[in-house]
């Protein structure tokens, strides 16, 4: 089977534009580098970097529809390393005003939960596993052998 080489980009829907790309620049330190201007000639679609995700971009692209429905699911988890950080952008998103969940002992790591300006859940997910088990605990995970 060909390898795949990692992810290009993550797409979030929105229903504002200009809203979701000024949210996501002040939380995240998102910079659009690249327009995507429909038939009309109006900009629905943005693409572009957020600091530490490497070469995979994030797009943000106007469907209301799509938005509403994905409304409380987390589509995506971005890495931090370890508790610390997690604790860390929990002041941040504080310092912001944005609301989040508390630090949150995972399946596997520390976890945090937040939501962009339509009710899209963001988490914040630790690569440092905190050793805790969680077996039998519902909605958590379990390993497969």
């Amino acid at each position: 089977m060909p390898e795949l080489a990692g992810i290009h980009h993550v797409k979030m829907p929105v229903t504002d534009l200009d809203r979701s790309r000024d949210w996501y620049g002040r939380v995240l330190g998102f910079k659009v580098t690249h327009e995507f201007p429909d038939a009309d000639g109006v900009v629905r679609g943005v693409a572009g970097e957020v600091p530490g995700l490497g070469d995979s971009m994030l797009c943000l692209r106007v469907n209301p529809q799509a938005a509403q429905g994905c409304r409380g699911f987390d589509p995506v988890s971005f890495a931090v390393p370890d508790r610390a950080d997690i604790e860390a952008w929990a002041a941040r998103l504080d310092t912001l005003g944005v609301p989040h969940s508390p630090v949150i002992e995972a399946s596997i790591g520390w976890l945090l939960v937040f939501s962009d300006p339509d009710g899209l859940d963001l988490h914040l997910y630790s690569w440092a596993a905190h050793g805790v088990e969680h077996e039998g605990v519902a909605g958590y995970g379990r390993p497969v052998s």
